[in-house]
């Protein structure tokens, strides 16, 4: 085992259908003729990586209706909603995620359109999740389909490096949950991340230590996290348009520019980023929210609306093993006014019901005749599954409503999402 281990970390190359290792300069590996071979000579030396599922949402639905596989799909709203995932044939046409449904099918207009199906894409979710666990205890999930895992340490446990031990993972999700991952691996969480967007989809990019500098240099300052468009808009009237200026100027120069922004764009510049991977370091909250076709300004509308979002945030959290101490209401008015309401909970929840009773009279106070084009809820202030709803903090009513929904979620879990109605009734739920 210990010589495996060191043959490893003696070559460059891997193969990453068969899993052997391939001499420099290999274009097809000579055992099994695949060309998806990986080259890099740190390869064996990382053990930061960044796992991102390809089109997410959309993948799964291609999975699950064969027909689809050739067709550009987008999972999304209606015309008044946005895009949540498009496929890559959509992409190909310049779709992407978070554009407004009517200029997607603007852009693409054979497109198949799928109503989100979020029940769904948290249980493959989990079975991702599931499958980094075993690899390492540090995955730290930063949104349904992407995470963090550190391995350092694990090539005793698993026999090989970091690096195998991943194109092994992207082949198991792959072949078991009938999606592909896309995976970026350097010596920080900074680099990984940008990694795995080099070669999408099913792409596997390495980034050393010995480049990063020289990575870095020609990028735009963008690539930095925290740098959004009024940033770069400032930096720009300073004539600084790329990560390599950066890499010119010293700590103190930048801090006086721009004060805390100035440290983190002096260390990510240079390639420095000592952020642990932390499970659930990143997440702040679970929430859920939906863009209506129409203005709703009635409650009786608004009402059951909010009912499917508090299910929608209860699967989110129990999937991911959470629970809220607070609770959320997002609004968004007809003239995209925001509005945001919260309210403290004495014990921690992640029930459906429980999100319900507390959002209900938030809605129920705003929706005075105001007419709104979004409705969302949330759960933040998180806290493990574990100290979620105890029964010394429910009512007689509420334990039975609470039995009964964790019933149904053993149900789903058992016979799958469609095989269960709307769970909990909406009006057992109003009745609170």
């Amino acid at each position: 085992m210990a010589g495996a281990i060191e043959a490893h970390h003696h070559a460059s190359g891997l193969c990453r259908d068969c899993f052997r290792e391939v001499a420099p300069g290999m274009v097809r590996c000579r055992h099994c003729g695949s060309p998806r071979l990986v080259h890099h000579p740190e390869l064996h030396g990382l053990a930061i990586a960044h796992l991102d599922c390809d089109a997410f949402y959309a993948a799964i639905e291609k999975r699950d209706d064969p027909s689809l596989s050739d067709s550009p799909v987008i999972v999304g709203g209606a015309k008044r909603g946005v895009v949540a995932t498009a496929c890559y044939i959509a992409r190909i046409s310049g779709v992407h995620s978070a554009m407004p449904m009517f200029k997607a099918l603007k852009l693409c207009p054979d497109a198949v359109v799928i109503r989100p199906n979020m029940q769904k894409y948290v249980e493959v979710s989990r079975k991702v999740r599931a499958h980094m666990q075993a690899l390492t205890p540090l995955v730290q999930a930063i949104s349904i389909d992407e995470a963090f895992l550190d391995l350092s340490g694990t090539s005793r446990l698993h026999g090989h490096s970091p690096a195998v031990a991943l194109a092994r993972l992207a082949k198991q999700i792959e072949d078991e949950l009938g999606i592909t991952v896309s995976i970026g691996l350097s010596h920080n969480k900074f680099l990984a991340k940008i990694a795995s967007d080099q070669d999408k989809p099913r792409g596997f990019s390495v980034i050393g230590r010995q480049e990063t500098l020289a990575f870095l240099a020609e990028k735009p300052v963008s690539l930095i996290w925290g740098v959004g468009k009024a940033m770069q808009q400032r930096l720009a009237r300073d004539g600084i348009r790329t990560i390599g200026r950066l890499q010119t100027m010293e700590l103190g120069e930048l801090a006086r520019r721009y004060g805390a922004m100035g440290s983190r764009l002096y260390h990510l510049a240079r390639g420095l980023d000592d952020r642990k991977v932390e499970p659930r370091g990143e997440v702040k909250s679970v929430s859920s929210e939906t863009t209506f076709d129409v203005d709703i300004s009635d409650f009786a509308a608004l009402e059951p609306i909010l009912w499917r979002m508090c299910e929608r945030v209860s699967q989110r959290a129990k999937a991911s093993d959470l629970a809220g101490r607070s609770v959320v209401l997002k609004l968004k008015t007809a003239n995209f006014r925001i509005l945001t309401r919260n309210a403290r909970l004495e014990e921690p929840t992640q029930l459906a019901v429980r999100i319900f009773q507390v959002a209900r009279p938030l809605l129920q106070r705003e929706a005075s005749g105001i007419a709104f084009r979004l409705l969302g809820v949330g759960i933040a202030d998180l806290t493990n599954g574990a100290e979620a709803d105890p029964v010394r903090a429910l009512d007689p009513a509420s334990v039975r409503q609470a039995e009964a929904e964790r019933a149904l979620d053993k149900l789903r879990a058992k016979f799958g999402a469609a095989a269960v109605g709307k769970g909990l009734s909406f009006t057992a739920a109003k009745r609170r």
